[in-house]
């Protein structure tokens, strides 16, 4: 399919690069003399022009020549790929995402409101320093399981999570880079069965009793993943009842202890969790460590989403006592906005754990007689070969704004959720689900049509289409991203993330103003 082809409206393409079933074109249209660059997904069959580039007399290279040669018919002596045409497409490349994705995606004249992309979501927002790092991560495209392909940035991996351990209380302990929070939390899994059940490692699960998870029931769905994955079966799972807040019961916690004993369950592992994902709750991780301290059990902290906290003097009062877990998950790609993805699992353990539990000796890339430090190579402690640098953008991150700068982030957002709180509770027609303990905000919207009707026998059905018909307007009027869930025996509610730097006190008001707009016909 190289060379010249027919697009749309008969104007001459020129394929750049074809990857998979996503083909990338370039070509110039002479009558508004602009080179343009369009995404052709064939999955779907829909051509979508990603960019325009204003035209300059220098890009030569834009070409509309017959085709090349196909793959395998150039002489071996000379290289398959053309450097200098291919950094020249970059440069352009590089333009189109500072103007197109960065500047005016926060460019008040180019949006319906200027409020920042995905300040919504449980990730947010744009650093630059981050996203410098994310660039020179991709440019060198390495991979971190030895010493000797990424030499710096192995050293980089141990110090970083060095720091964020020393923020949960640890001086030592062990921790590595994970694809996500859900991994970091199957890791945690898996290490507490292998340090319960060590001969799960060469027997596996049949060798085992009938084990026993313990977590809250607004945990992440991630833990039941993880049982499933491993084995260990979702119905082995149980789930811990939660106050109204969403924060785990520690009574019924060692009722459902002693109720998988009864069962014939072992128990191995309590997971407990700092900012669960829809009402943000903290967990009360003191009076479930010293359960855990009477069982033998493992504690595992599901901080993905709350960590950040552990920058706040004033707010990381929410995970008192998470020094006492065994692991630790947080996800620094969420409120620090270090972008996607960055992900840690964290240790206190210092017997090698990590590395004993998922060490499979390669000895193709282990080799046991290498010239430096065989400790240094951290790919037995992974489950994957193959690992992303992940530890460049925080790195630079923190660098650039240091400790403080983060510390400012996590209270602004905090800040910010309590003006939206206070002037939502002075509206008509907003229902708190309840006070917030951290940055999201759960209510619903009353539209005028319901308010003074919450006794009739069709209200909650009524109710629990609100907030989808809101939210597809706002979607197709593009002027927000609110996500809405029910939970437990509560129709759907409304659940606005308060986390992005870039959020103002009118942003908050044109929230309110906007809900308001949309839902009042209903």
């Amino acid at each position: 399919m190289g060379g010249e082809c027919i697009f749309q409206s008969s104007q001459p393409v020129n394929r750049y690069l074809q990857c998979h079933e996503l083909v990338l074109y370039k070509y110039r249209n002479h009558a508004k003399n602009l080179l343009v660059i369009v995404i052709i997904d064939f999955r779907i069959r829909l051509p979508r022009l990603y960019s325009t580039l204003s035209a300059l007399t220098s890009l030569d290279y834009v070409t509309t020549t017959g085709p090349s040669q196909p793959y395998g018919q150039q002489h071996l002596n000379e290289p398959l790929l053309d450097h200098r045409e291919g950094q020249l497409f970059l440069t352009e490349a590089f333009k189109v995402i500072l103007e197109e994705v960065l500047c005016k995606g926060t460019d008040v004249n180019e949006k319906s409101h200027p409020t920042p992309q995905g300040n919504l979501r449980l990730f947010a927002g744009v650093d630059y320093h981050a996203l410098t790092g994310r660039f020179l991560t991709e440019a060198l495209n390495t991979s971190q399981y030895t010493y000797e392909v990424a030499p710096v940035f192995v050293l980089m991996e141990d110090e970083v999570l060095s720091k964020l351990r020393s923020l949960v209380g640890w001086a030592q302990g062990d921790g590595i880079f994970c694809p996500g929070g859900t991994m970091s939390n199957m890791y945690a899994m898996n290490l507490a069965r292998y340090r319960a059940f060590p001969e799960v490692k060469l027997k596996g699960q049949w060798a085992l009793p009938r084990l026993a998870v313990f977590t809250s029931q607004e945990s992440h769905y991630s833990v039941m993943k993880a049982a499933a994955f491993q084995g260990i079966g979702t119905e082995n799972v149980f789930k811990v009842n939660v106050d109204d807040r969403g924060c785990m019961i520690t009574d019924d916690l060692s009722e459902k202890i002693e109720l998988a004993k009864s069962q014939g369950a072992v128990p191995f592992l309590v997971h407990a969790t700092s900012g669960t994902t829809v009402q943000g709750a903290f967990d009360p991780l003191e009076p479930i460590a010293d359960i855990c301290d009477r069982q033998g059990l493992w504690m595992h902290v599901d901080a993905a989403w709350g960590g950040s906290v552990l920058f706040s003097k004033e707010h990381r009062h929410l995970m008192r006592g998470v020094e006492r877990a065994d692991s630790v998950t947080w996800n620094p790609h969420k409120m620090m906005l270090t972008g996607l993805q960055c992900s840690a699992i964290l240790l206190k353990d210092t017997t090698d754990l990590l590395k004993r539990c998922h060490s499979a000796d390669a000895t193709y890339l282990f080799q046991q007689d290498k010239f430096y430090d065989m400790s240094l190579d951290t790919g037995d402690k992974s489950i994957q070969c193959g690992r992303k640098v992940d530890c460049l953008k925080l790195w630079l991150m923190w660098k650039a704004v240091g400790s403080q700068g983060l510390e400012e982030r996590v209270d602004r957002a905090f800040a910010h959720t309590r003006y939206l709180v206070e002037k939502m509770m002075k509206r008509e027609g907003f229902q708190l689900i309840g006070k917030p303990e951290f940055v999201n905000v759960c209510f619903w919207f009353i539209p005028p049509s319901l308010r003074g009707k919450e006794n009739s026998p069709d209200y909650q059905d009524r109710l629990s289409k609100v907030a989808p018909v809101i939210k597809e307007r706002m979607i197709k009027q593009g002027t927000m991203m609110v996500g809405y869930q029910p939970l437990g025996g509560r129709v759907n509610f409304f659940r606005m993330i308060v986390i992005s730097p870039q959020l103002s006190y009118q942003d908050m008001t044109f929230f309110l103003d906007e809900i308001e707009r949309l839902g009042n016909n209903l």
